[in-house]
């Protein structure tokens, strides 16, 4: 049996311990906003946080985030700084497909609760890797900006 954390609630999940986190939280727990895009951490579908740090959940072992706090895409309404980089991805427009829009949303706002006010240079670097077959790059770093810009982080 494996424990998790998850979103703050307790897990007791019945799997293999190398099984990847995106399939625990998919299959298991019936979290689907993580999505698979590409099953090699290339892409950011995946994104999830552990710990409040950005990691692509499908090249994570159950195994590694026992003990850790996983937050998905679900959580993001009640999270202060999530609910702001939603709304914000709302006010701009900012999905088309939406496919990837989780995965961005939550490295995007890994990035805001770690550095409130980063420069252009810190948020490509941050989202660099975040794919958008859509191609909705403008849109998702003016929405980044305008959450940057707002007062009061965290």
């Amino acid at each position: 049996m494996i424990n998790l954390t998850i979103n703050g609630q307790a897990h007791e999940l019945d799997v293999p311990d190398d099984m990847p986190l995106l399939w625990a939280l998919r299959d298991v727990v019936k979290l689907t906003g993580t999505k698979f895009g590409c099953g090699i951490a290339q892409c950011g579908a995946c994104t999830v946080h552990l710990d409040g740090t950005a990691m692509r959940s499908c090249v994570t072992p159950v195994s590694g985030a026992v003990g850790r706090e996983i937050t998905t895409i679900e959580a993001m309404s009640d999270d202060k700084v999530g609910k702001r980089v939603q709304q914000a991805w709302l006010e701009l427009g900012v999905a088309q497909c939406g496919y990837c829009q989780g995965g961005q949303i939550m490295t995007a706002t890994a990035l805001l609760k770690q550095n409130s006010k980063p420069d252009a240079s810190e948020i490509r670097d941050a989202m660099n890797g975040n794919l958008c077959r859509c191609g909705t790059y403008n849109r998702i770093f003016a929405a980044i900006e305008q959450v940057s810009d707002t007062e009061e982080q965290s």
